[in-house]
């Protein structure tokens, strides 16, 4: 690949990456994800590209930490079996080359309740709001992908520190990207 475009949610994640790569800072959720990957990859040969969407994420596990290359992601927050039953394909779950084996779950929801993580942990190790959407705008595109995600919380009432937590994620993220980029 002549092009590695790091892609983060917010500049608070990206703010360690190191100043020789492209990065597009997409803002939060999964339509501003996939909106803002898609538009810088517009222009972009596919075939000479590869897109690294490195953020934080919560734990839908108790003592699950640091890093993880998730290898599938799912689309947490769409019901997929009622669109399956119209007929469509929802595509809410994506097999990704690269990854540990951890699962991401990706939706508009910021996790902080109980129940929710529960729920979310039957499917998935970890959670945030971007992956998907950015995994989807790749494969849409033709670019091959990969997702990079540090555990800054337990997808509860810690999620809520998360302003305090980033900068940590971000100088572990930063490393992840100078020691493979």
């Amino acid at each position: 690949m002549d092009v590695t475009l790091v892609v983060a949610a917010t500049a608070e994640e990206a703010a360690h990456v190191p100043r020789h790569l492209p990065v597009v800072v997409t803002g939060l959720g999964k339509t501003a994800a996939a909106v803002a990957t898609t538009r810088a990859l517009a222009g972009m040969d596919p075939a000479r590209t590869c897109v690294v969407n490195v953020g934080t994420a919560g734990a839908l596990r108790d003592g699950l930490q640091g890093l993880h290359l998730p290898g599938v992601v799912l689309n947490h927050d769409m019901n997929a079996e009622a669109v399956r039953a119209l007929g469509y394909d929802p595509e809410e779950r994506l097999v990704l080359d690269g990854g540990d084996g951890t699962v991401l779950a990706s939706g508009d929801v910021f996790v902080t309740d109980a129940a929710v993580r529960g729920v979310l942990g039957r499917r998935a190790d970890l959670v945030d709001m971007e992956g998907y959407a950015v995994a989807f705008a790749c494969r849409r595109m033709g670019v091959a992908v990969r997702l990079v995600k540090h555990v800054s919380d337990n997808a509860d009432a810690s999620a809520l520190d998360w302003p305090d937590l980033v900068d940590h994620s971000a100088r572990v993220l930063g490393g992840w990207l100078e020691q493979h980029l």
